[in-house]
């Protein structure tokens, strides 16, 4: 995909963010370690005064304060028609709930492609705010994370509420 993006840092408790936005739109939140070609951007163009990546940072600072427990801001994903299904998916775990691969296979009409979904998962550009970090492992354990998995188990303790977990 080729991208006029613009992008801002942004420092958090997971290690720095790159907040992603196209024509008004949040289209990634990248890590701070992000692998190669995971999230295809093209050229960014760094901006520091993008309405909505302003107002990214600011419900992200709420959501790490244990304050905001929704996002509220326009997405634009980039990827097939599966994949979106699969990120609209994660838009409905609630905060501070989990669900397995499985589950979100079977949601999207389609029970045996929980590696796709896996897959999908794990290209998933908007990070936190589609929060993949909530689909865990069928035995419930916890499964690869973009973020690395130090990442996953900090953002899952913070919805939880358990303060000494959280700490990283």
């Amino acid at each position: 995909m080729s991208c006029d993006c613009e992008y801002t840092l942004m420092p958090s408790p997971v290690g720095q963010l790159t907040l992603v936005a196209r024509d008004g739109k949040l289209t990634a939140i990248l890590w701070e370690k992000e692998r190669p070609n995971r999230v295809r951007l093209g050229a960014l163009q760094e901006v520091n005064n993008s309405p909505v990546l302003q107002e990214t940072k600011r419900q992200l600072k709420e959501y790490f304060a244990g304050t905001r427990n929704r996002f509220e801001l326009e997405l634009d994903f980039a990827g097939t028609e599966f994949q979106k299904k699969v990120w609209q998916a994660l838009l409905t775990i609630p905060f501070g709930e989990t669900r397995s691969y499985s589950q979100i296979a079977a949601q999207i009409g389609n029970p045996k492609a929980v590696r796709a979904v896996g897959a999908a998962n794990g290209r998933n550009p908007i990070s936190i705010v589609a929060p993949c970090h909530r689909v865990i492992g069928a035995s419930g354990g916890l499964t690869g994370f973009a973020g690395g998995l130090e990442a996953k188990q900090y953002l899952l303790a913070l919805e939880e509420g358990d303060a000494a977990k959280v700490a990283l």
